[in-house]
């Protein structure tokens, strides 16, 4: 996936820090907008690999810090869980004005109640998961118990969450109240999906139920059976991620991949926009690409790389079998290949722009028993493989037009 960091200002002119997930080897078909848990940030585990998964499962995502988080601006004292809702309301209309609008959101604990209350003013969005989310906002006053008896007395408190100092103040518990979050589960006409360890002793399984109980159809539930609260472990992340790709798919428009179809060996296809070319070469699908400075997305390698990485393959094949028939012991053989166009050395008018031909600067690296030889008896059967006598060789190419 590729990685990028991400500004944006919040209703207060804030700038807050996210990150952007996109797929390595295509445009994202959707857009995830993913909370973390509370006083949690972008870069904790669980938000960086679920965002991780899903990006390499074709989504964009955008995960970020709520204010007075992280590398966001503001001050968390002054915060609330209303400031959370709409810090996620100026990311989404972020992600819409520079990338697309999200179609799904994502939130871990608090954060999944937030995408809950969020969702609905968000009208792009038609799929909603959360991960170990309470079933009241309240619940985080828990988190405070020892330090609610101040609260209740003074204007603020230096409390502890997680092995972390944070400054607490009394508007933050009086903002909670103003949540009903069972209520607006019955109204809400989004897809959920709740993802829930019976393990969690922070945000207990029974939360979930009562989650599920009140939301309308379509619902879903998937156990995160062993996972701890944080899914600190690798493996319950991705599983995560990948379950809610697999999940959203059925509520999110994703245009479809086409299925090329040819009697030819290879086909390539390319649509109206951009340089992505997909191509079938027998029952294998792959694409091509140009650079970004050309006019191209990089998601794949240039034709000319497609036909050097073929000499490059065939060359490493040929002397491999060469040597088995030989019963040479070979423990690998690596052939580097490059591609430019270069003067011929004995070009009579070197300054001309046509006197240059193309040229593969090819470098192969014999790992094993043999002698020298032996090498160089390998060195020439190089120049024996077949797309190397095919580019050497005389070659025509017969075009027509064909009928879609």
């Amino acid at each position: 996936m590729r990685t990028s960091k991400v500004e944006f200002e919040n209703k207060n002119g804030d700038h807050l820090s996210g990150y952007m997930e996109l797929p390595t080897n295509q445009k994202p078909h959707n857009f995830v907008l993913f909370a973390h848990c509370f006083t949690c940030n972008k870069n904790f585990f669980a938000p960086k690999i679920i965002s991780r998964n899903l990006a390499a499962l074709g989504f964009g995502v955008l995960r970020f810090d709520f204010t007075g988080l992280g590398e966001s601006e503001g001050d968390f004292s002054e915060t609330n869980f209303s400031g959370n809702i709409e810090d996620l309301l100026a990311a989404a209309g972020f992600l819409e004005k520079e990338f697309g609008a999200p179609s799904v959101m994502v939130g871990h604990s608090l954060g999944g109640a937030a995408v809950l209350m969020a969702s609905e003013k968000i009208p792009s969005v038609k799929a909603v998961a959360t991960i170990a989310a309470p079933s009241t906002v309240t619940h985080v006053k828990g988190l405070l118990a020892e330090q609610l008896d101040e609260l209740q007395k003074d204007a603020d408190a230096q409390v502890n969450i997680g092995g972390r100092s944070f400054k607490i103040k009394k508007q933050f518990l009086e903002d909670l109240h103003k949540h009903d979050l069972q209520k607006k589960l019955a109204s809400l006409e989004k897809a959920v999906l709740l993802m829930h360890s019976p393990q969690d002793k922070i945000v207990e399984i029974k939360n979930a139920e009562a989650l599920y109980r009140n939301l309308g159809h379509p619902k879903s539930f998937v156990s995160l059976d062993g996972a701890s609260h944080l899914l600190g472990e690798r493996k319950d992340a991705s599983y995560a991620g990948k379950v809610i790709a697999a999940w959203a798919e059925r509520y999110i428009d994703k245009e479809e991949e086409i299925d090329l179809q040819t009697d030819h060996q290879i086909v390539a296809n390319l649509g109206e926009e951009g340089l992505t070319t997909q191509i079938k070469a027998g029952p294998h699908n792959f694409i091509a690409d140009e650079p970004v400075n050309i006019g191209g997305d990089n998601f794949g390698p240039t034709p000319y790389e497609l036909l050097s990485a073929g000499l490059a393959a065939c060359t490493s094949m040929t002397l491999q079998m060469y040597a088995r028939r030989k019963k040479w012991h070979l423990k690998n053989v690596e052939t580097h290949v490059d591609y430019t166009r270069q003067h011929a050395a004995d070009c009579e008018n070197c300054e001309k722009n046509d006197s240059k031909i193309d040229t593969f600067l090819r470098e192969i690296i014999i790992d094993g028993e043999v002698n020298e030889k032996q090498k160089a008896k390998l060195l020439e059967i190089a120049d024996k493989c077949p797309v190397h006598k095919s580019l050497t060789g005389k070659i025509q190419v017969k075009t027509k037009l064909g009928k879609f």
